[in-house]
């Protein structure tokens, strides 16, 4: 069992930067891939990042591709998201997920644990 909690969402304004952070319990969290997804009101939730156990390997929507970095910190249990360059549209409650896998993987079906997200409000 994976428990996940994310924090460092808020309101900023366009162009501002924001850092989110997701602790993990349990011992597995340096065994698996690990993502963030959005979902915007009225929207489907999106993939956003990905990264590998070892954090070797990173995937990014297209839309966030060069804004965001995802990062690791497998002796801290800690999965984070830096957020630059922000716009409205990024607008939407951010959640950490940890896959089945090692692999990263945009994949939603392949996330097996979700935290209860955190808000990012994105002014003009």
């Amino acid at each position: 069992q994976v428990q996940l909690v994310e924090s460092g969402g808020g309101l900023v304004q366009a162009g501002g930067s924001l850092r989110l952070s997701c602790v993990a319990s349990g011992r597995t969290f340096s065994t698996r891939s690990m993502g963030w997804f959005r979902q915007a009101p009225g929207k489907e939730r999106e993939f956003v990042a990905a990264i590998s156990w070892s954090g070797g390997t990173t995937y990014y929507a297209d839309s966030v591709k060069g804004r965001f970095t995802i990062s690791r910190d497998n002796a801290k249990n800690t999965v984070y998201l830096q957020m630059n360059s922000l716009r409205p549209e990024d607008t939407a409650v951010y959640y950490c997920a940890a896959a089945h896998y090692s692999s990263a993987t945009a994949t939603m079906l392949a996330y097996q644990y979700w935290g209860q997200g955190t808000q990012v409000t994105v002014s003009s």
